[in-house]
């Protein structure tokens, strides 16, 4: 009589033929490369949680079998299980939101001893307003909200009653800044007044579904109030130069559509239809450009950047404001770097305060605790080498 086999064993087999066999395989390829088998590096450091954390993400990283299925398990993670894993958080109308922004918004309010002074963005701040104050130079800034604080309710339609939200840090920063008499442009206030003078899903968002930097309509806000603050000071009179708009729609496909790394992902969503209006000159036809001699210097992140220096070009938030004031500005960018690297570049660049009036520092929500470099001390030379 024919014996039928435990179908357990095929099981077993089969796993530790996977198991086995793809750390093997794994060596061989490395065994062929120069830099020899990863696995040997562990004996080659301290055994300290850091270096152990970044031996196992050598090995992620490295590892043939991960880099084969990562990009599917990704896709199926998104596609099927509406889960958009590390980077993204997946809202409502096929909004997407970066998670480690909305982990921001929703983490619990800090103890002023559990803030170290490289992350307090309050010292940094106070430092570079009193340079710049030596020179004769006014300091204003501009915190741009994350996405998930002006639209909680894109992300579930269970916080459609906390229109105006406030992360804690952000909040704390802001206190703060008023206590030491910063001038601080409120952006949050702005934002959520436009989205409630508004008709419910009429208004034009201020930010796109895809990304996490506005629209041409939150630049166009934006621009707007920082203008007539900075008029209503006294800071700055209007110029002479008269601009006018052109429309210029282009087709982005979102930073965080992008971030999940799945090319076959990309290739079924389609791009967003961003409506971008171009900054011209009236007299003759000019696309804006910046001017070194400006009474303003703009220092910025990607929301600077943004339409500005990549499609369509001078429609970003730099060329609108030049067009409320009637004038062209100084802007200096650093994708990414709003909380220290702009400055440090300012440091190597400081002719670029020559005739300035007003510095005004644009920096994403975010980096209230997510900047890159933290909140670093950058002294910058003394005003008699500009």
């Amino acid at each position: 009589m024919h014996r039928v086999r435990d179908p357990r064993w095929c099981l077993i087999v089969m796993f530790l033929v996977i198991s086995g066999g793809v750390p093997l395989t794994q060596m061989v390829i490395e065994l062929r490369q120069e830099d020899g088998v990863r696995a040997f590096d562990l004996f080659s450091q301290r055994p300290t949680a850091a270096n152990l954390r970044a031996y196992e993400r050598s090995l992620e990283d490295a590892n043939w079998a991960a880099r084969l299925s990562r990009p599917w398990v990704h896709y199926v993670q998104f596609a099927w299980l509406k889960h958009g894993g590390e980077k993204a958080v997946r809202g409502e109308a096929g909004w997407l939101f970066y998670r480690p922004g909305l982990k921001f918004l929703l983490a619990r309010p800090l103890q002023r001893s559990e803030v170290s002074a490289a992350n307090d963005p309050l010292p940094a701040i106070l430092d570079f307003r009193d340079q710049l104050a030596a020179r004769g130079i006014r300091l204003v800034l501009l915190p741009v909200p994350n996405k998930e604080s002006v639209y909680p309710d894109r992300v579930t339609p269970r916080a459609a009653g906390l229109l105006g939200l406030v992360a804690p840090p952000t909040r704390d920063l802001l206190d703060r800044l008023r206590a030491a008499d910063v001038e601080v442009i409120d952006l949050f206030q702005e934002f959520v007044r436009a989205r409630e003078q508004s008709r419910a899903g009429s208004e034009a968002p201020l930010y796109l579904a895809q990304d996490t930097h506005w629209s041409p309509a939150g630049v166009a806000l934006a621009a707007k109030a920082v203008a007539q603050r900075l008029t209503q000071r006294g800071w700055v009179r209007p110029g002479p130069v008269e601009y006018g708009e052109r429309a210029a729609p282009v087709e982005r496909l979102g930073d965080i559509l992008r971030m999940l790394q799945v090319p076959r992902l990309e290739d079924q969503v389609p791009p967003e239809t961003v409506p971008c209006i171009q900054v011209v000159r009236r007299d003759n036809g000019e696309l804006y450009k910046d001017a070194l001699d400006a009474e303003i210097l703009v220092l910025g992140d990607s929301f600077a950047r943004i339409y500005q220096h990549d499609q369509p070009g001078a429609a970003g938030f730099i060329a609108h404001l030049a067009r409320n004031l009637q004038q062209p500005l100084t802007g200096l960018v650093n994708d990414g770097g709003g909380s220290t690297l702009v400055r440090q570049e300012l440091r190597a660049r400081p002719a670029l305060l020559k005739h300035k009036k007003v510095v005004l520092w644009e920096f994403v929500e975010r980096d209230i605790g997510l900047g890159i470099e933290g909140w670093k001390l950058v002294p910058l030379p003394s005003a008699a080498t500009p």
